[in-house]
Formats: structure tokens, sequence, C-alpha cells
């Protein structure tokens, strides 16, 4: 280790060495972490040099303007080193000040544990999960090429900016690092380069003892450029690495940079103890000798901030690309326009016509239709209108119907298309989601079965935490898919879902509430939305323009018991099982009883409404309630109170034909009238 003394700050004076900048780094995040009683020192410790000559040399973005359109985008994905990315914002001259930085995860600070989505001061993603911030990161690259390929004109490139991932053992351990990597080599991202802290360490200590693969081979295989046995302590290795990354567009590159977690602290760098618990006051202050940091915690002296400050260096980027797009407008009106759309989040100018030709569309179906197929009716309506609408499945293009009238597919060739084969990568698929909605200038959507949500669970979860506009669209959403027995028949997942804040889910019954769906979930802008389909082919049922108008609000009146008044009984149904309960009611009417029926495509959406919409729906004087659903009963209770009923499926499905099951599980008109029949007679 060598040490660095301070230099004076007088005019004219030398630029402090990259040791000294990369110590402040250190100085902070043992600091804040020491402060805080909590935290990860290690590899804040271990990756300060790295970042000192990303951030101060290569990176192109502008602190007073972290927005900036063609910044470069840079994702922490070993997230718990969240002290590294506060302490470099800071230092570069992010709206993101020393009081935040002692605010180190604690209540309602900026600085949370781990970095979460606020751009406003450089923080493009959130990263807790490991692995995540890396594929979200492919998605970001995805979307910077495919922009490019969209808006860039010769000798117009207004669209060219790499994006930049931090990544650690743990990331690479992860299987979403497989998923992702794969991908991006395979569609040749070369914008995406991605340094990995090859440390040895993660929690339980040193990682050759369960991961002895070869990270450098594996991503080679994937079609990755690899730099190996770059010092990560070296600037001059480090900036040499960088540059010979940047220099390949081809190919997306891991440079693999050999560091020492908790470099600087004497008696604990190398160890897992710096990994995450603070050094601990004794071995701080040893550090401070080791390192000749003098300073007192949170100080940095004047020539190091001067050195750090990146504001000058950013505004003269940005200027620089305002005068390139100032020409590109004045030579591209149309497209320039567009790109500012796109880029804003706005949806198009003729939207309102979008919307009335997706409804007109979804009203002209007249027979029964499995709604993944009015799904791709509402789609084949909106598509051609809207550029950003980026679709995409994970090897169920056909069965999940995402693929519209206009779709081109994205290729390894040629990036110019709006449809992504994702192959079998759920996970990696919604990560990539996020990333293309965290980019800006796409609305992504993909699809997979239900089922298989569990697989992409956790990209949802920060989908919805970030509050992106990320459309999952989920089919074969029940027993209703039949043969493919109880491994492909979702059971858990509707309630599940339901459970996650934030995630607007969507179980319409027929074409015009697909429709609906749609809609909603496109003009949402503070969250993902799931759209949750059938295999099987479902009736399409009456209404009026009243109840058209009242779909979006999740939960309304379909039929409703003749001679007014209060209905003797309410049944709430959704998806396929809508029809069933519908010829129930209707039976249970011409009997003589007054029975309501309530179509709720959307829990959240109803729950959302003021409690006067609420009450109209589902009156409180009215107790005698049944909920029917083929999936868990856990999320209805709550519209159904203790005197009510649940028809719906509390065990594992079974393989038969789609019309056998529901017979069998208890799903039909008949199970249903017999329900309402018990409940009446109580």
């Amino acid at each position: 280790m060598d040490n660095c003394g301070l230099l004076q700050t007088t005019p004219g004076s030398p630029m402090p060495p990259r040791r000294l900048l990369a110590n402040a780094v250190r100085a902070l995040s043992m600091d804040a972490v020491q402060l805080a009683a909590s935290g990860h020192p290690g590899a804040p410790m271990g990756m300060a040099d790295i970042a000192e000559v990303l951030w101060r040399e290569v990176m192109d973005y502008n602190p007073a303007n972290p927005r900036w359109v063609d910044r470069d985008r840079f994702v922490l994905s070993n997230g718990h080193a969240s002290m590294l990315l506060y302490a470099v914002l800071h230092l570069t001259g992010h709206p993101l000040g020393i009081d935040d930085i002692k605010d180190f995860r604690q209540l309602g600070s900026r600085t949370a544990g781990h970095p979460e989505h606020d751009p406003s001061v450089g923080i493009e993603t959130t990263t807790g999960p490991l692995g995540q911030g890396f594929a979200t990161a492919v998605g970001m690259a995805l979307a910077e090429r495919l922009l490019a390929a969209e808006f860039n004109r010769p000798g117009h490139e207004i669209v060219d900016h790499h994006t930049w991932v931090f990544l650690g053992d743990g990331c690479i351990m992860e299987g979403i690092s497989h998923e992702a990597a794969s991908l991006a080599g395979t569609l040749g991202l070369g914008k995406l380069i991605c340094v990995y802290d090859d440390n040895g360490i993660s929690i339980d200590g040193e990682v050759r003892n369960w991961m002895g693969d070869d990270t450098a081979k594996r991503f080679a295989a994937y079609g990755w450029q690899v730099i190996r046995g770059v010092d990560g302590h070296d600037g001059e290795a480090v900036a040499k690495a960088l540059k010979r990354a940047r220099a390949n567009r081809r190919q997306p590159t891991l440079i693999c940079a050999r560091t020492v977690i908790g470099w600087g602290a004497p008696n604990k760098q190398g160890s897992k103890s710096t990994h995450g618990e603070p050094l601990g006051a004794a071995e701080v202050a040893a550090t401070r000798a080791a390192l000749d940091w003098t300073h007192e915690p949170f100080v940095i002296p004047d020539d190091v901030r001067a050195a750090w400050d990146q504001r000058a260096r950013g505004a003269r980027a940005e200027k620089a690309w305002r005068r390139r797009y100032a020409r590109y407008r004045r030579e591209f009106p149309a497209l320039a326009a567009e790109f500012e759309r796109r880029t804003q989040g706005e949806l198009p100018t003729q939207w309102p016509q979008l919307r009335d030709a997706a409804l007109a569309a979804a009203a002209a179906v007249e027979a029964a239709q499995a709604t993944r197929a009015s799904s791709q009716v509402v789609l084949n309506a909106l598509g051609p209108g809207m550029g950003e609408l980026l679709g995409g499945s994970a090897d169920l293009t056909g069965s999940v119907n995402t693929l519209r009238k206009d779709s081109k597919p994205v290729l390894p060739a040629d990036v110019s298309g709006n449809y992504v084969y994702y192959g079998v990568r759920e996970f990696a698929m919604t990560a990539m989601l996020n990333g293309l909605a965290l980019h800006g200038g796409f609305i992504p959507y993909a699809g997979t079965f239900l089922v298989f949500s569990d697989y992409a669970r956790n990209a949802v979860r920060l989908a919805a935490l970030m509050h992106q506009r990320v459309l999952l669209v989920y089919t074969h959403d029940s027993i209703g898919l039949g043969e493919d027995g109880p491994t492909h028949q979702p059971i858990e997942h509707l309630a599940s879902l339901r459970a996650m804040p934030n995630l607007g889910l969507w179980r319409p019954c027929d074409a015009v509430e697909t429709a609906v769906a749609w809609l909603v979930a496109i003009e949402r802008r503070d969250g993902p939305s799931c759209l949750v389909l059938t295999r099987q082919a479902l009736p399409q049922q009456p209404r009026d323009a009243a109840q058209r108008a009242s779909i979006a609000r999740g939960g309304y009146i379909l039929i409703e018991a003749d001679g007014g008044g209060l209905p003797e009984a309410i049944v709430i149904a959704t998806g396929s099982e809508v029809g069933p309960a519908a010829e129930a009611v209707r039976a249970a009417n011409a009997a003589g009883r007054r029975v309501r029926l309530v179509s709720m495509p959307s829990t959240d959406a109803f729950d959302a409404q003021d409690p006067a919409w609420r009450e109209q729906v589902l009156p409180a004087a009215v107790g005698r309630r049944l909920a029917v659903e083929a999936a868990a009963t856990q999320s209805w209770w709550k519209y159904v109170g203790s005197g009510g009923q649940v028809l719906g499926i509390d065990r594992f499905g079974a393989s038969g034909k789609a019309a056998a099951l529901f017979e069998h599980y208890g799903i039909t008109a008949g199970h249903i009238g017999r329900a309402l029949e018990r409940l009446l007679g109580s």
C-alpha cells in the first residue's frame, strides 16, 4: 500500500494523485457506515480506485442535470456497496449533500442501505437483490441500441452513450447473470461495459470454496470481450482497460478486476469482516493512519473536492450534445419531436384515437374468444401508432399472443425491430423490461405463462418498488389450460401478486375488459401492471355505455337484480369465472331471486375508488356475498366478509380437459348456482 500526503490548495497546484482521490471515497464510506453502525464498507473501499477513474475521466454525465437524456448510465449491481455510489455522487457534484451522506441508512434518507431509483441525484436503479442490477443494465443497453437504430441518422448520432456496471461475486453466482449475459452477448450490446469486482470474498468467506468456475471463460463463451487480470488498485491499468472496452462496439465487455476487499484497513482488509459490518472505531483510526488521511470524519479537503467536481466537464459534454441535437432538430424536425415525446414518456398526440380504435376492435369481437387472443386484437389496434410499445416473450410468442401485425424482431444482425425474443429467461426478461423502462423511450411489454411469474417475481417486485411502467402479459391463467397439468396451472399466483404493493393486476372476462385493461396499464405512469389472460375461449358479455365506462374502476355491476332496491345477494367474479357466474345469476333472477353480479377485473383498481363507488357496487347492507375465482381463495375474503362464501381452488390442479377440470373443481354455472342457493337459504 502506498501513502499519499495532502497537497496545498494554492492556485496552479498540481492535481492530487489518483490514490488520494480514491481515498476520499474510502473515508466517506467507512465514516458513513461507522456512524450508521450498519453497512458494507469492504466493497466501496476495494473499488474506490476503479470508481475514481470511471467517474472522473471516462463516463459522460452532467451532475447539474442528472436526467440528461444522452448521459451514460451507471448501475451498481453489487448494491450493498451503496456508499461507493453515494460518495461518488456527492464528490462529483450531484445534488447529494454531506448531510445526506451522514444520514446513511436512516429512515427517510436519500441514502438508503441499497440504492433506490432516484434520477434527481443520479441513482438510475435500485440494486438490492444481487444480479438484478446487471440484468437491468442489459435492458438499458438494449434501449440505447434500439433508440440509436430508430433515431440516429448519418452524421447525427443523438443517441450515443454507454451503460456501465459494477458487479461482484454475488451477482456472478446468481442465475439471472447467466440469463442476461447470454442474451447480451447474442445481441452484441457493445456499449455495455461491466467491471467485475473479483475480490474473492462474500458474506460466508472465501468464495473459492463454493464458486470454482472460470468466470472469464464463461463470459467469453457468451460472446463477450473479456479483459482479464486487471489490477483494480492500479488506476492506469484500470484506465487502459476501460479505454479498450469502449473501443469494442461489437461485443459487451467484462473487465475482471482483482481487488482487495476493505483495501486500506490494515487489520481487516481482504477478510469477510469488512463485507457487511462497520470497521469499528479502532480500525477506522488505523485506516486513517495507513492512508495518511488526517481529516475529521466527513471532511474532504478543498483540493480533493475540486479535483472530483465534474460539473464543469459535465456541462461541456451536455452543451456539445445539445449543439448536435439542435442541428438534428433543424434537419429532422418530425423525428426530433417524436424522440422528445418518447424520452419524456408522453403518450402520442393521437392517443385518444388509438384508444377508441382499441375499444372498437374489442367491441367488434362477437364470438367466444380467449382473452389472450383478445389481447392481440388490442395490440394490433395500438401497435402501429405507438413506436414506444416494445414487445416480446420468453419463448412463448405463439402461446401468449404478444406478436402484433406490425412486429419486427430484434435480431443480432438487425436491431431496428420492436419485438424481442427473450428466450427461456423469464427472470432476466422482466429485469430487462425494468431497464428498458428506466432508460426511457419505451413502454415495454412481454409475456409468459402466469405460473412462470414465480421465476420472475423478484424483478416484478422491483418494478413495483421503482414505480416503472412495465406491462407483464401472463396467460394460461388457471386450470383452464388443461392437459399440461398442475405444474403449469397457477393456483396461488393471483393472490400472491395481488399482495404486492403498487402492482396493478387485471384479469378481464372478455375482449372489452381486456381492451380496458391494456389502456389503463399503458396510461398508468407510476407502476407496473399484470394482464392475466386465458387460454380457453370466453363469451362476450353484454354491457351498456355506462357499464363500459365503469370497467376502468376495477369492479362494477355487470348484472343487476330486477325491481330496484338492494339485492338479496351479490356474486363477485373475475376473468373466466364471470361467464358461468352470469349464467347462474341469470338463472337465479329468472327464478324470482334478486341477485347482483359484480365483475371485478382489478381488485387494486377497485380498492382505489372513492368510498361512494365501492358502497354503490358492494353495499354494506348486503351481507350475502359469493366470490368466484378458479384460484386460491385468500384474496377474496375481504370482499365477502364473515357471512359470505368463496368458491375457489385451494389445492393444486390436475391434468385433464379444461371442461372436466372445471367440473371436478366445482367452478361451473351449476356449482355456482347451488352455492348461491345455499347462501340465499341461510
